[in-house]
């Protein structure tokens, strides 16, 4: 799920709020990667199976909002797909 934001910045953003819409993503995602890694190893201590289960139940939620949310941008404009957000 990690190259999901990469993938979804450079599509969906216009060319004038690129890159602070870029730092703002790049931000979120390295804050995740620091909580993960952070996390880790007191939810280790506290059970293995139950931090297995935990991340996937956080990434079986991650791969539904994709579905859900984020608009397919294959074969389309920019401007399609901020009118698709838009609406």
């Amino acid at each position: 799920m990690g190259s999901v934001p990469w993938v979804v910045m450079s599509e969906i953003f216009p060319i004038n709020i690129k890159g602070v819409a870029g730092s703002l993503a790049t931000l979120v995602t390295w804050f995740g990667a620091w909580a993960v890694s952070y996390s880790f190893n007191f939810l280790v201590e506290w059970s293995s199976y139950g931090t297995f289960f935990l991340y996937a139940a956080v990434n079986a939620l991650a791969i539904v909002f994709v579905i859900a949310v984020v608009p397919e941008t294959k074969g389309r404009t920019l401007e399609q797909i901020q009118a698709a957000i838009n609406a």
